[in-house]
């Protein structure tokens, strides 16, 4: 089962039809559970591009693979996950923050979309520890029961910064976005961590 049939079949219930665009492609809240992932990621990628626009690729920054096109370097991304990436979302929020994930794919590395999830993944878990929510992102990890969270317990374990950049690149208002990322983030979690530990960065990649 690759990683978009996880986040659709996870949304096919009855809230998460409602959080479709009737455009196709990736819901805002599918964006926003990857975006949440790929968070660190994207916010450095967004950060040492800025100046590439005039002056190419910053010092440091690993060269996309397959040229000008920006291929998918590892061969290990489904195609399907790539083209919504790199194509962007519906609506136009989420096309932003498609395309930022998108960017990052050209400069990922052998590691590909998995190595940056994994990666994402592990400081999310690190988050909930930080936040004193430990006991909670454990159980979703685990083999056993998955211990909910609500709403208002996600907004303590994640920062200001990381609500208001899904929220302005997926248009989900905040009250909406904490519910979806409430409800979804712990099956997400536990799909993403079969062996009851964080994936590498190879089993990731046959995930995604």
């Amino acid at each position: 089962m690759g990683l978009m049939d996880i986040l659709n079949g996870m949304q096919n219930g009855p809230r998460g039809a409602a959080g479709r665009s009737g455009g196709g492609g990736m819901s805002p809240l599918t964006m926003a559970l990857l975006g949440l992932l790929a968070y660190k990621a994207v916010k450095s990628f967004s950060a040492n591009s800025a100046p590439s626009a005039t002056s190419g690729a910053p010092a440091g920054t690993p060269a996309p693979a397959g040229g000008a096109a920006g291929g998918v370097p590892g061969g290990g991304l489904g195609a399907g996950l790539d083209d919504l990436l790199r194509g962007g979302g519906a609506g136009a929020g989420s096309a932003g923050l498609g395309g930022l994930l998108g960017g990052l794919l050209g400069g990922a590395g052998a590691g590909g979309l998995g190595g940056l999830l994994t990666g994402g993944l592990g400081d999310l878990l690190d988050q909930f520890h930080g936040a004193g929510k430990g006991e909670v992102a454990r159980s979703w990890v685990g083999g056993g029961q998955n211990h909910p969270i609500s709403a208002n317990d996600l907004a303590q374990v994640l920062t200001p910064d990381q609500i208001d950049f899904l929220t302005q690149h997926t248009g989900m208002p905040r009250d909406a976005l904490l519910s979806g990322l409430s409800e979804q983030l712990p099956g997400l979690v536990d799909q993403l961590t079969p062996a009851g530990r964080l994936p590498t960065e190879d089993e990731m990649n046959r995930t995604v």
